[in-house]
């Protein structure tokens, strides 16, 4: 269901913060807590590129990722870090200041938007923590693996895909 015109508020507007999208941040929360918990389990149980067989297509596996998506800049002598760390704060910034300004009503937008915040939130603890991402979930089919990933990810990706439905279906959200 498309939201109404009364929906549709300026970004100049002031909101109040009961109305606006940061009443969905307990999405964020969530994410958060079930991406650190997970983490912790695995980092804590497991030792690295350990597998666990979950299913004939899915393990458990602990490995860590310094780099991006698909460990992009993985190599790279350590700035990478910093650099990740910067992009995810500022994006959140950026998500934060958006949530405050669209309506709760706008559902798909205000739940993509926290799934990707409270993602980004996931990833940046560890590279502040650790120095780098725990990853965990390892698809493969035979003996090619997609690249492993975790809960953080996930949300970021769930996010990203419900911001293109929403994006679809109620074009005036994003203009």
């Amino acid at each position: 269901m498309s939201p109404s015109m009364s929906d549709s508020i300026p970004l100049h507007s002031k909101l109040a913060v009961r109305q606006s999208g940061w009443m969905w941040l307990w999405i964020s929360v969530l994410v958060i807590v079930l991406d650190q918990i997970t983490k912790q389990l695995v980092l804590y149980s497991l030792n690295p590129y350990q597998n666990i067989p979950v299913f004939p297509f899915f393990n458990i596996t602990l490995a860590f990722n310094k780099g991006a998506a698909f460990s992009f800049l993985a190599q790279a002598d350590g700035w990478q870090r910093w650099f990740f760390i910067g992009i995810a704060v500022t994006v959140s910034g950026i998500l934060l200041f958006w949530l405050r300004r669209i309506v709760k009503t706008q559902k798909c937008l205000c739940v993509s938007l926290t799934l990707i915040f409270g993602g980004a939130v996931g990833n940046v603890i560890d590279r502040i923590i650790y120095g780098h991402v725990i990853d965990f979930l390892d698809f493969y089919w035979g003996s090619a693996h997609y690249p492993a990933f975790n809960i953080a990810d996930s949300a970021i990706t769930l996010g990203v895909i419900l911001m293109f439905v929403d994006w679809f279906r109620n074009p005036e959200n994003h203009s």
